[in-house]
């Protein structure tokens, strides 16, 4: 627990072994989950999970989960897994291993769309949802670009060398961080290896996004997000975005008139949330959202 977290390891409903880390297991009140996008893993929430779990005026019990194939689970040999629905269903196993039978949850990029498919699958386990850079509507623009990217990802030898290639590669997107940011950035996606740094997913991820036709619009989750009208929602965009559209934000506003947004300028897909006030901002639609709870059950 020196670094704010413990480690926690559970099997999959086909096996694998699967991780993901715990801040401030003692807290109580509504636990927080946390979902990274598809080659991220649960570092991408360390800044932001020590704030909700030591710092926030209400400490809350965070959990961040690495899928299968990123950071500290275990590789599937089966790419056909690496898929949205059995992922939720892993988060699902992991859960219930902890415990855990409703909580607020976080999902970066493709989190977001497990978090979709969570609401289908178990629409109980939903107190809250943040959405960061995520819509029922993906553009094929932004998904294009991810792609290219990790088709011609840089082989950097050295910790600097890393940074500087994602400063080339997404810099013109984030204007609005500084060095220290770019550094947490590598630290959270890469590993030191013999050969240099790379990054810490099974490369065999890419492979899932070959058969992705770019020209045509790819199918949307409306249905899907349309059951989630009654539960507490915010939703984060970076300015810059390229992934989720004004339009998309303003018709999932449209579809929930509660929803509360965020748009962070000087920044794209997907916005870094332990950045200027983000942690506070979320820190706060939590502590709204587990009052809101907690008056429903009374």
């Amino acid at each position: 627990m020196s670094e704010g977290f413990s480690d926690f390891f559970y099997a999959s409903p086909d096996g694998l072994k699967l991780h993901a880390r715990i801040y401030g297991e003692a807290n109580v009140g509504l636990p927080v989950v946390c979902l990274p996008g598809l080659t991220r893993n649960s570092r991408d929430f360390h800044e932001l999970a020590l704030h909700l779990s030591s710092e926030a005026r209400n400490p809350c019990k965070v959990v961040a989960f690495d899928y299968r194939g990123r950071g500290q689970s275990d590789h599937d040999p089966d790419i056909g897994h690496y898929n949205v629905g059995v992922e939720a269903s892993d988060v699902l196993a992991g859960l219930s291993a902890l415990g855990i039978d409703h909580a607020a949850f976080i999902g970066t990029s493709r989190g977001g769309l497990i978090i979709h498919v969570l609401g289908a699958l178990k629409p109980a386990v939903l107190k809250a949802i943040i959405l960061n850079d995520i819509g029922p509507v993906i553009e094929t623009e932004g998904l294009a670009r991810i792609r290219a990217y990790l088709d011609r990802a840089p082989k950097p030898k050295s910790f600097a060398e890393a940074v500087d290639a994602q400063r080339r590669v997404h810099g013109a997107d984030f204007p609005a961080l500084g060095d220290a940011d770019w550094a947490r950035m590598v630290g959270a996606i890469c590993r030191e290896t013999e050969s240099g740094w790379v990054a810490d997913f099974d490369p065999a991820l890419v492979d899932t996004l070959a058969g992705v036709d770019f020209s045509k619009p790819l199918p949307d989750l409306w249905p899907q997000f349309d059951a989630l009208a009654a539960v507490p929602l915010l939703t984060i965009r970076g300015g810059n975005s390229k992934l989720l559209s004004v339009a998309t934000l303003e018709e999932m506003r449209r579809r929930h008139p509660g929803m509360e947004t965020i748009t962070v300028e000087g920044q794209g897909h997907a916005p870094f949330l332990e950045t200027g006030d983000l942690p506070r901002r979320i820190a706060e639609f939590l502590d709204r959202a587990d009052d809101k709870s907690n008056k429903s059950n009374a």
